[in-house]
């Protein structure tokens, strides 16, 4: 396995982190600015980058865009580790392609298994259907790839699945704890804002097609049968 690579400028920070994953018998690097890691990128491939967006040298996001934008390493999955906490910086790192989102003050262990659960994600296939076809929406498994009206669409991993897991049960109502066990691989309390964010992104990048995902008001969220009524809560 290749190593996780830690960007945190902040020595204690960096250290405890450090410390915590190979306590958990993970190979570990770090980087305490944006320019150094991104030659840390090029020599080890990490297998997920633990990124600070309060860099010295450059801003988290600008490190986040350099990477999602060169195909080489565009698919390393990304967990920001930030103090800011509003909504809007979790979209900005969701819209940029990162995979999850941890504010400072944080629990070690926790990252961990957030970490784990990442992983596990991107090592393990889905299957299921094949092709997934639903009106103008096309979802291609084996392939990793969307399209609506043939256009296609990028989705993150973590996009991809939620949008799988939704669409494959059709016309099921999924809470948010349900999703978030099946997609992120926990069910912490407090974290089910991620899905409703997720969820946002999906229905923006969809399109038309969006208003197929349902809100469930109370509830969570499903996604209708062709021909049902879309409701909006």
């Amino acid at each position: 396995m290749n190593p996780i690579l830690v960007v945190e400028d902040e020595k204690d920070i960096s250290e405890l982190v450090e410390y915590q994953f190979k306590q958990s018998g993970f190979p570990v690097a770090s980087a305490p600015d944006g320019s150094s890691a991104l030659e840390q990128v090029k020599k080890l491939r990490p297998s997920l980058i633990i990124l600070d967006l309060m860099l010295p040298d450059m801003d988290g996001k600008d490190f986040c865009r350099t990477l999602k934008a060169n195909p080489l390493t565009r698919k390393i999955p990304i967990l920001m580790l930030t103090a800011k906490t509003e909504e809007l910086d979790r979209i900005v790192g969701f819209e940029l392609g990162a995979e999850d989102y941890v504010t400072k003050p944080f629990s070690p262990r926790e990252l961990v298994l957030r970490v784990k659960a990442i992983l596990q994600r991107k090592e393990s296939p889905i299957e299921a259907e094949k092709l997934i076809q639903i009106g103008n929406l096309l979802i291609d498994v084996e392939r990793h790839h969307v399209s609506v009206n043939k256009k296609s669409i990028r989705l993150t991993h973590t996009e991809f699945k939620l949008l799988f897991e939704l669409a494959s049960r059709r016309g099921r109502v999924f809470t948010r704890e349900n999703l978030l066990d099946r997609v992120w691989g926990y069910t912490y309390e407090g974290y089910a804002r991620t899905v409703d964010t997720h969820i946002r992104r999906l229905r923006e990048k969809l399109g038309a097609m969006g208003e197929f995902i349902e809100t469930i008001r109370g509830v969570g969220y499903r996604f209708r049968d062709e021909g049902r009524s879309y409701e909006e809560g």
